[in-house]
């Protein structure tokens, strides 16, 4: 029998990222992912060679729909200032859809079950870096242009905003509701000069 040519690998790939978005890699069993992506296990092996290679293609499918959009937010305002608080304000809103894991699946791979795996790490550290140099880039225009004062560290900054990212992730919705969130946030962009 041939397969069934009403599935849809763009949409069970989106269904495999939530549930990994949601549970982790290592919570994620594949009679989960299975069933999620309404496909069976032969089928499974045919499309990908692993639950490795689909939590993979998941992290670059999450890249290319959140992460690249979030960057596309911190770019669109004139005013570097306004596009990082643009930036935040998009995570509180997407943390806030109650669609939406509360959680970033990238925050949520730096996590050792997915860092012992040498393809994940080399993909989610360098991804880590792409988006930190994406922060670097959008101060270092901002200083250039005199937004920002000559004092004022672009390199520095990014790693602070992305470290401090990193854990909003983590606590966001076990310990602070989105008020409180928003004062952290404020205080921090100011401290830094933004």
């Amino acid at each position: 029998m041939g397969r069934n040519l009403g599935f849809d690998k763009a949409h069970a790939v989106e269904q495999a990222t939530r549930l990994f978005w949601a549970k982790g890699y290592s919570n994620a069993s594949l009679r989960e992912l299975l069933k999620v992506m309404g496909i069976g296990e032969s089928s499974f092996y045919h499309l990908f060679k692993s639950k490795e290679d689909l939590y993979l293609t998941c992290l670059k499918h999450y890249n290319d729909a959140i992460t690249r959009r979030r960057l596309a937010v911190l770019e669109s305002e004139k005013s570097a200032k306004r596009g990082v608080r643009k930036f935040f304000g998009t995570v509180l809103d997407e943390l806030d859809d109650p669609k939406t894991p509360r959680v970033c699946l990238m925050a949520g791979s730096l996590s050792a079950d997915v860092l012992d795996v040498s393809a994940f790490q080399e993909y989610v550290v360098g991804e880590m870096n792409l988006f930190e140099s994406a922060f670097t880039q959008r101060l270092k225009a901002a200083k250039k242009s005199g937004e920002l004062s000559s004092g004022f560290s672009p390199a520095v900054a990014a790693q602070i905003l992305i470290t401090y990212l990193q854990g909003l992730f983590r606590v966001v919705r076990v310990l602070k509701d989105r008020h409180e969130m928003e004062k952290q946030i404020e205080t921090l962009l100011a401290s830094l000069g933004l």
